[in-house]
């Protein structure tokens, strides 16, 4: 028999997409969440094509495009001279690939998401940590640090790296890349409306600049990646100094200095880049299993994260909708993921060396690698087999 009464841990886009799916097949579906409250946090978050398949098969991907911006064109300059060095085409893209490609805040996703969640009779539950999870015969226990629990009969882990769930799977340690990245939010200003109307990145020697517009053009989500050693702190929202931000880029070109410009004081964010190792697998005793960051967390190289979440989400419930047991479904979903998600996490990995290596301003003369290249926006994970 396949699970109807089921909890997920976490609610992040790939958690929320799941409890989406999983309650318009008729589960009875339960989110448990450690935050006691929903906040305005996180910045830019980029959806591919396969990311949007997944959104559009859950019925939130027309309200998500309306909510974000569709690019038609990014561009790639140069560290010190600003010169462009290759464009890329985005106005074909839904004719391409029959699906949008949408930057957008993570906030404005997430209370999509949330909204859809409670429409289609998802229960939600804020201020839940969970702590551990047993199994006994057809059901799963979870724990709560509150000292709360919750009896399921089937329990999907999907609140990332640090999770309760995650540990169940016997991860290695992360290692650290070499690589921080720091975060910023711009508010839209005449001296850097060029580079929201042209979104793109600056590549050069050991570091690059992401950018692009959000909230319609009134902020510029901006990642500014770097090597370093010596700081290895792995968190989303550790406060960083703008000043230390301004030193590390001064000599890149008069384009960035009025990007650097224009943030405001206390708004930048750091972080260490660790890569983490594949899991040895999915699932557990046949009743436990994890999605998105908690299954194959990502460094931010190939911008797949998120979307590799959402494809989990839809994968996994298509897996339950077809099988004729939970264990089954679980061994399916895990089957059809683990090879795809397990290449894109070695492709991020080694991303990050091309897009800052030291011949980084001859990016795109050669063979080049990314997202689309690998042919990762063709994927659906609503038709591939499960």
């Amino acid at each position: 028999m396949v699970a109807s009464n089921i909890a997920i841990v976490g609610a992040g886009v790939a958690g929320l997409t799941a409890a989406l799916a999983l309650a318009k097949q008729g589960h009875s579906v339960s989110l448990f969440e450690s935050a006691s409250a929903w906040a305005d946090v996180g910045a830019g978050i980029t959806l591919a094509p396969n990311a949007m398949r997944g959104l559009d098969y859950v019925g939130v991907g027309a309200a998500v495009a309306d909510a974000g911006i569709e690019p038609t064109s990014q561009e790639v300059s140069h560290w010190r001279t600003g010169e462009r060095i290759m464009a890329v085409d985005r106005s074909k893209t839904r004719e391409q690939y029959d699906a949008a490609y949408v930057y957008i805040h993570r906030a404005d996703l997430h209370q999509i998401l949330v909204a859809a969640c409670e429409a289609a009779g998802v229960k939600i539950f804020l201020g839940k940590r969970a702590e551990t999870v047993t199994t006994e015969g057809d059901t799963c226990t979870i724990a709560f640090v509150d000292g709360s629990e919750a009896v399921v009969d089937l329990v999907i882990g999907a609140d990332g790296l640090k999770s309760a769930i995650r540990q169940l799977f016997d991860p290695k340690p992360p290692h650290f890349t070499g690589h921080v990245a720091y975060r910023a939010l711009a508010p839209a200003t005449p001296e850097i409306q060029h580079l929201i109307d042209n979104p793109g990145m600056h590549i050069g020697p050991g570091k690059m600049i992401v950018r692009y517009p959000l909230r319609k053009g009134n902020l510029l989500n901006l990642v500014f990646f770097a090597r370093e050693e010596g700081w290895e702190e792995d968190g989303w929202s550790i406060p960083a100094d703008i000043n230390e931000l301004q030193e590390r880029y001064s000599d890149w070109c008069p384009e960035v200095q009025t990007l650097l410009s224009v943030i405001k004081p206390g708004t930048v964010f750091k972080w260490a880049i660790n890569a983490h190792s594949p899991l040895p697998g999915w699932t557990k005793s046949g009743r436990i299993t994890v999605i998105g960051d908690a299954a194959h967390a990502m460094t931010p190289f190939l911008g797949q994260g998120a979307a590799t979440g959402i494809e989990d989400a839809v994968m996994l419930a298509r897996a339950l909708a077809d099988a004729k047991d939970t264990e089954e479904a679980l061994a399916r979903y895990q089957a059809a993921r683990f090879e795809r998600t397990t290449f894109i996490q070695a492709e991020s990995n080694a991303n990050a060396d091309r897009l800052q290596g030291d011949e980084a301003e001859n990016y795109g003369l050669g063979n080049l690698r990314n997202e689309e290249t690998l042919g990762l926006f063709a994927y659906d994970c609503t038709t591939e087999p499960v």
